[in-house]
């Protein structure tokens, strides 16, 4: 009875442990995707010319107004 329990338990703890390894390959993989995310964020935001957007005032109105 004992030992079933105890079997039972440390089959239970190694599912836990692969589980939160799992989630722990997750959780880089996420971190890495994020970084990567910033820097082309960032090559995106400065090679932006700041010629190309126009005030409001100088905009020309659309052809239905």
């Amino acid at each position: 009875m004992t030992e079933d329990r105890l079997t039972e338990i440390e089959r239970h703890m190694a599912d836990l442990e692969k589980q939160m390894d799992d989630l722990n390959s997750v959780v880089i993989q996420q971190g890495k995707q994020i970084d990567r995310l910033e820097k082309d964020y960032r090559t995106l935001r400065d090679s932006m010319d700041a010629s190309l957007v126009k005030p409001l005032s100088e905009e020309t109105p659309p052809p239905h107004y």
